[in-house]
């Protein structure tokens, strides 16, 4: 009777070892599952929905303009957007409301800054009060690329900015061409205006000085005004009318702008006058009708879309680490009704 207690109590015994062993297992086995579960949602937790980590995120460039009113910087913002496709970055356009809204400008860089932008494409408004937003954004390790008006040399090497990659044209030799065609008509004496763009800007200064070397290497000619119109065509409208009431006999005025251009040109539409010769700068296609029409003698095509894509470019070569000039210039074309 002793043995088969002692059988039975060694099978009990037997069994609730096994028993014991099998659960074990199960929580050995459960607990892989479980340490699975919390490494994804880890992984999840890091990475964006659907991005993995592995997964490179495009570079951000924002490509900073004066405003979207003018035709010209649409123009622009077209080839901008070209490059975002063809270098598969996320392009971020921002602008002012006006050419003159440098204040706004200056924000909108500090806003990039504090948003760790990676680069900034910029047209700047004024060439030497965005300096100080831009050394920031620097500083931060934001790229600058400077695009279309070229920030001041003396202002940007004392910032230490001096290295910032420059695209845009040459702008003397385009307000030359331009105000050499129209100049070359004249061959006996004429009074000449000039419509500035933003006084300060280098764009703008360049053009002056190109349409003035033109005009004076004619002896027929001489300019009796110089007037700013800061690119808009309302002001140059207002302008013209304080010029022709101040000089009447001008008989050439060359416009640092198309839009500039497009306002004398209502100006003298509205005082039937057929015998001044317009000159302008940038080939918008809203010059197309006066251009037909011989209001606008001549235009100069600065290729905005060609800048806007080799600004785009220029910012991701430097994120890349690769080699970018220090100054690239596109071509310049001088369009008449010929070419329309």
């Amino acid at each position: 009777m002793k043995k088969v207690a002692f059988a039975v109590t060694t099978a009990l015994l037997t069994a609730l070892a096994i028993l014991a062993a099998f659960e074990g297992c199960k929580d050995r086995e459960s607990a892989s599952p479980y340490q699975d579960n919390l490494y994804l949602n880890n992984r999840q937790a890091q990475d964006p929905p659907g991005q993995p980590s592995h997964v490179t995120q495009r570079k951000r460039v924002a490509l900073v303009m004066k405003t979207l009113t003018n035709p010209f910087f649409v123009e622009m913002e077209k080839g901008a957007r070209r490059a975002e496709r063809d270098l598969d970055v996320e392009l971020i356009v921002k602008t002012g409301a006006k050419e003159t809204s440098v204040d706004q400008q200056i924000a909108i860089i500090e806003e990039l800054t504090e948003q760790k932008i990676d680069a900034i494409v910029i047209a700047p408004a004024d060439s030497t009060r965005l300096i100080p937003a831009l050394r920031k954004a620097r500083g931060k390790g934001v790229m600058i690329v400077n695009i279309d008006n070229r920030l001041d040399r003396e202002h940007a090497r004392q910032a230490g900015l001096n290295d910032i990659p420059f695209i845009s044209v040459d702008n003397h030799r385009g307000a030359y061409l331009s105000a050499k065609h129209v100049s070359g008509q004249i061959a006996r004496p004429t009074e000449a205006a000039i419509i500035e763009g933003i006084r300060g800007a280098d764009n703008a200064e360049q053009r002056k000085k190109g349409a003035l070397k033109a005009f004076r290497e004619n002896p027929k000619l001489s300019v009796v005004a110089m007037e700013t119109a800061n690119w808009k065509i309302d002001e140059a409208y207002k302008v013209a009318g304080q010029i022709f009431r101040n000089h009447p006999r001008i008989g050439v005025v060359f416009c640092s702008n198309d839009m500039m251009a497009l306002g004398v040109i209502e100006y003298l539409d509205e005082k039937r006058r057929r015998d001044v010769l317009v000159a302008g700068f940038d080939n918008l296609s809203e010059v197309g009708d006066a251009l037909r029409a011989g209001k606008l003698r001549v235009t100069i095509d600065q290729q905005a879309a060609l800048q806007g894509y080799e600004g785009v470019k220029a910012a991701v070569n430097l994120l890349r680490k690769a080699e970018v000039p220090a100054e690239t210039l596109v071509d310049v074309r001088l369009i008449t009704e010929k070419d329309i």
